[in-house]
């Protein structure tokens, strides 16, 4: 299964849940578990949860350190020189100040 199918999944299910509680609420059926309280502590976790996800996946996809593939990546980059070499750099400053 694809990724984009997974997300297909999951906005279907969540549409589906919203759909369901929207229908049962005009209904005057409503869940007591659902209080402000627990709706806060949820935004609180979610406002420090998220921002800490988005950093890691980030830092993720810009290193070139984790897998074999991005390696050969890095190596295909400096190679075509769209990614400097440390080394390179390091001579080439020192070549200028000379």
């Amino acid at each position: 299964m694809t990724s984009d199918k997974v997300k297909q999944y999951i906005a279907y299910f969540g549409g589906f849940l919203g759909a369901l509680y929207t229908l049962l609420n005009t209904f005057g059926i409503s869940s007591e578990w659902i209080n402000p309280q627990k709706t806060d502590a949820l935004l609180v976790f979610l406002n420090s949860i998220v921002p800490f996800v988005l950093i890691a996946y980030g830092i993720h996809k810009n290193t070139y350190i984790i897998t074999t593939k991005a390696k050969k990546q890095e190596n295909a980059l400096k190679s075509l020189g769209l990614k400097p070499d440390k080394e390179s750099e390091k001579h080439k400053g020192k070549a200028d100040i000379l």
